[in-house]
């Protein structure tokens, strides 16, 4: 049988095997909840598996049709410009789809030629990415999707003066290892991270980039109809999605125990017949007709944004070091920091030893704006595991009731959780349980007879550097 004839084989019986599964609404409706997840799981395995063999093929036709090959080459002889068209209309692929099949594909190509002579030249082959060897493994392995792997390679990016290919396999080994417990979204941060903990000189230069890539287009359409089209450098977007959230969370799922006129505003938001978008647009343009000087409490409840900077006081003492914006996943350069602070729209927050924000006692039911700001600071988002949400979208939870356990507004005794978790935990009687600085979630026997605990731990990357042993809490 020839290459040509077993790979055939192989595929048709793939796709008669994949034909007897079932996709009868009233047959999974049958089944229990275990069973449900257990089949998404499945089903995301064999997604990998088929998504390996779609890039490998990718990376063959992207090295059937190189550039050096001109019109001899796959993609123009077949009549389409690129590899990534010809990828697309093969397999009804988005562009970005194709693009990422040929990346990987790619990858795969050079993890098999690795070691190997060329045949034109007799010399070892050459690989540009070495580095990402073990993430082509992974992928044609079938424990990592296409787009976890774009999401790492992504993140992780290339060798620089201070970062070497060394380092990167190493990180990639790394992420490579947690990749089971990720999605593609949460991946490709944490090889932000790994990259930035790497090469700490060169968040400066990273920083400067995304902010020279900033830019704000209006586009009009023929039908009268205009489009603002607004890339923002990390900053940028901390100013403008502080203010879309107040003016919008209430209505996709924001903060909705509070009182007072912010407790009106909320309730006025949802009920406003306007969509979220329309409701929107409305109030940033009476933003920008007022102009810097309204009074914009009127439409946001708390004024003007003011941003929380996080940062060690031994970074700034030793000048080196870095700081963060809350709620972004990117670090700032010092200069950025002290250039902020000197605007005077920084909020301080300060911990003691053991990570805790401090605290005032049980003197009012509802967490103060500070101590808001403080848990903010602290859980970085709802500390749900599993859940990503920013600490815009969060309301603050008594972990010790208050009427039933009689707890107070202590920050210690508070966690953020966002709307879903915090009905979950009222309606469902999902506990949390402190233990010193360390949290844990006690499901209800209906999802876990044992009542295992699962850790909670921190989501604020700022205070893992501030106070490192939090990072296990």
């Amino acid at each position: 049988m020839t290459p040509t004839e077993n790979l055939r084989e192989q595929h048709t019986r793939a796709i008669a095997t994949l034909g007897e599964v079932s996709c009868e609404v009233s047959a999974y409706r049958a089944v229990d909840d275990d069973a449900l997840l257990e089949f998404a799981r499945m089903c995301a395995a064999q997604q990998r598996m088929i998504g390996a063999a779609a890039a490998v093929i990718a990376g063959e036709i992207a090295r059937r049709s190189a550039a050096s090959l001109g019109s001899a080459g796959l993609a123009q002889r077949t009549g389409y410009r690129t590899a990534e068209n010809l990828v697309r209309a093969t397999t009804g692929q988005t562009g970005r789809q194709s693009a990422a099949s040929i990346h990987i594909g790619r990858l795969t190509q050079e993890a098999a030629d690795l070691g190997t002579l060329d045949p034109e030249t007799g010399l070892p082959a050459v690989c540009p990415h070495p580095w990402l060897a073990t993430v082509a493994e992974a992928v044609v392995s079938g424990s990592m999707s296409v787009s976890a792997a774009e999401s790492l390679t992504s993140g992780l990016g290339g060798p620089t003066a201070n970062v070497s290919e060394g380092d990167l396999a190493s990180a990639a080994e790394v992420l490579c290892s947690e990749s089971a417990s990720l999605d593609a979204d949460r991946l490709f941060r944490r090889a932000r991270a790994l990259r930035d903990a790497l090469d700490e000189s060169g968040i400066a230069d990273r920083e400067a980039e995304r902010r020279n890539a900033r830019s704000l287009r209006l586009i009009r359409r023929p039908d009268g109809m205009a489009r603002l089209s607004w890339a923002m450098d990390p900053e940028t977007a901390a100013h403008v999605g502080e203010l879309f959230d107040r003016a919008t969370s209430p209505r996709r799922g924001g903060p909705r125990f509070i009182g007072g006129e912010d407790g009106d505003l909320a309730g006025r938001i949802t009920a406003d017949t306007r969509t979220t978008e329309q409701l929107a647009s409305d109030v940033f343009l009476e933003l920008l007709r007022q102009g810097s000087a309204a009074d914009s409490s009127r439409l946001l409840a708390s004024g003007a944004p003011v941003l929380r900077l996080l940062v060690s006081q031994s970074a700034l003492d030793a000048r080196a070091g870095h700081g963060r914006i809350e709620g972004h996943p990117d670090p700032v350069s010092l200069e950025t920091v002290e250039r902020i602070a000197c605007s005077g729209a920084v909020i301080p927050v300060v911990f003691g030893s053991d990570g805790q924000p401090l605290d005032v006692g049980r003197e009012q039911r509802l967490f103060t704006r500070r101590q808001r700001v403080a848990l903010a600071t602290r859980d970085g988002g709802c500390r749900f595991p599993g859940c990503d949400r920013p600490p815009s979208w969060t309301e603050a939870h008594h972990i010790r009731h208050w009427v039933r356990d009689r707890g107070g507004s202590n920050v210690s005794d508070g966690m953020l959780l966002c709307r879903h978790h915090h009905l979950l935990c009222h309606n469902n009687h999902w506990e949390i349980e402190r233990h010193g600085s360390e949290y844990l979630l006690i499901p209800p026997t209906d999802i876990d007879p044992a009542q295992t605990a699962m850790p909670m731990p921190t989501k604020s990357e700022a205070l893992r550097e501030l106070v490192p042993e939090t990072a296990r809490r």
